[in-house]
This record gives C-alpha cells, structure tokens and sequence, in this order.
C-alpha cells in the first residue's frame, strides 16, 4: 500500500479488491473460470447490501413519514426522526454505491462519482453515530437524574442538538474530501492525516460515551436503590444502540481507522471491506424493525396494528399498566 491515500484513491481500493487475493483454480493449477474468491466474495457482498438497502429504504421512509408527518413528536421521537434521516441517506447512497460497481463490470464509471457517493456515505454514518449518542446520553440523564432533568432541560434541546450534529458531521466530511482529495503536496498530506486523527478520535470517544452510558442506564434501572420501570423507549434504544455496536460500529473501524493504517493487511481487506458494508446496511435496516416490533409485543404477545400505531408504541416513554 502506498503511504498515503486521496478520498479518490481510497475509494478505488474497492474495485482494486478483487486483484488482490488468487484465482480460483482447480487441483491441477489451471484456472477454468478466470474469477478469483475475491470477486466471487466482494460481488456477492455487494448484491446482498443492494437487496438490503432496498428493504432498509422503505422501512426508513416509512418512519420519516409518520413521525415527519402524522404524530406529535417529543424529545425522544425528535433523534429518532433525524436518526431515520441519516439511516435514509446513508441506505441510499449505499444503493448508489453498490448499483456503480454493478455497473462498471460492463462500462467505465468516473472516479468523481464514487467520491461523492462515498463522502456522503460517510456524512450519513457519523450523523447517525452522533445522534445515537445524544440519544443515549440524554435518555441516561433523564432516568439518573430525573428532577434536574425535567427542570433544567431547555425546551428545543432535541432539535438545536441534531441541527449541530448535521452541521458538524458536513463539515468534518468536506474538509476531509477537500484535504484529502484535492490538496496536493506535503500540505494536502499534512491536513489529510490530521483529519483522519480527528475523525478517528472523534468516533472512539462516541463509541466510549456511547457504550459507558448505555451500561451506565442499565446499572441505575436493575441495580439502584429506587425501583425505574421499563419502558418501551427504554427497550427501543437499547436495541438501537446494541445493533449498531455488532453491525454499524465495524464500517466507522474501516474507513477511519483500518483503512489508511501503513501496510495494512490487503488479503484481510479483501474480506473486511465489503463486510463491513454490508453490516452497515443490516444496522440502518434494523431500525425501523426495531421499532415496529418494540411498538407490537403488548403483555409478551404480537399484535397486528397499524404500523402508525406500533411507531407511538415504541416511542412511549410510561410504564404500561398490566
């Protein structure tokens, strides 16, 4: 690998995956197909993160539309709304990004493309990791300290959180397609790497935060001193924040810090790369899963609603009655 890559370059790591493992050969030695294991595995990724995509499209715009449009939205719905957002925006340029190396095994598709489908990608991912987070954090203020948090939480707290979330995500996204596609030189290197410590600090101190205030909530809920009853928000988030550490966690490993380490291990990338893909897809189509199935256990039993009314159900933040 070379010491340093451009957003261009680390972008065509992918259509240079294939070459980097052995051809499928029989036992005499002699290739009968002319497709290497790589190929056979990097395309078969690609087409299962297309079929999920799809499927993680649909189940996303659904819940923008509801809570977008037809239900009151408070504190909580409001991250899940943006969260659903990004999962949107990701998904779909996931899409893009699996439908353009589908398409150049028969024509020639320009670097500039990929570039913009994978910045943007990019973009989605660390929205939704912030979001997540703030999600987390918040939930976890509001059941250790429920007095100060009903009293001196501001009002717009939800909405002024996710707008500087995009905001900031957008930015660090940019800058680093500036650094590191378009500046050249010792400088261009310089600001790249720089950008890639930034962002990789960044998301190990999300991960940290994310993770210590998940098992923070967990120990106050089962083991403090006064009893908390668990609600069906309580339930959603946890399963969020758990599907995204198994599956979304190992696309931000990737790109941010995997991928432009010096000499890192090409055959292991060949395997790792369109897994963690993939992964990625499964995270932001569980979501909307999550919620519609939170939103129809009632009494340990499935029920069959409206999917309007499972979404309400799995935002409720009151213990049911029994």
């Amino acid at each position: 690998m070379e010491e340093s890559y451009s957003i261009g370059e680390l972008l065509r790591v992918d259509s240079d995956i294939p070459d980097w493992s052995t051809n499928v050969t029989a036992v005499n030695g002699r290739n009968h197909t002319g497709v290497s294991f790589c190929d056979i595995v990097f395309y078969t990724m690609i087409f299962l993160s297309l079929i999920t995509g799809l499927v993680g499209l649909v189940g996303n715009a659904i819940v923008l539309r509801f809570l977008g449009f037809h239900m009151h939205r408070n504190a909580f719905s409001v991250y899940i709304l943006n969260l659903a957002g990004a999962d949107f925006l990701f998904m779909y340029f996931q899409i893009v990004h699996s439908l353009l190396f589908i398409l150049e095994i028969f024509y020639s598709i320009p670097t500039g493309i990929y570039t913009f489908s994978f910045v943007v990608s990019n973009f989605a991912y660390l929205c939704g990791l912030n979001i997540l987070s703030a999600i987390s954090i918040e939930r976890c203020l509001s059941v250790m300290w429920p007095i100060w948090y009903r009293c001196h939480r501001p009002r717009h707290t939800s909405a002024v959180i996710c707008t500087l979330v995009w905001f900031l995500s957008l930015l660090l996204s940019l800058l680093d397609w500036t650094a590191c596609g378009y500046l050249s030189g010792s400088l261009g290197l310089g600001w790249c790497q720089t950008l890639h410590y930034i962002t990789t600090a960044w998301l190990i101190l999300l991960f940290v935060v994310l993770l210590g205030s998940s098992l923070a909530l967990m120990v106050t809920i089962f083991c403090g001193s006064r009893r908390i009853p668990v609600t069906r928000l309580y339930v959603t988030i946890v399963c969020t924040v758990l599907v995204f550490l198994f599956f979304g966690l190992p696309f931000g490993i990737y790109y941010f810090l995997l991928s432009w380490i010096e000499n890192f291990d090409d055959f292991l990338s060949c395997y790792f790369l369109p897994l963690t893909r993939i992964l990625s897809c499964f995270n932001s189509c569980a979501n909307p899963i999550i919620y519609f199935l939170v939103g129809s256990i009632r009494h340990h039993r499935f029920q069959r609603n409206t999917l309007k009314l499972l979404l309400q159900r799995a935002m409720q933040d009151t213990p049911e009655e029994e």
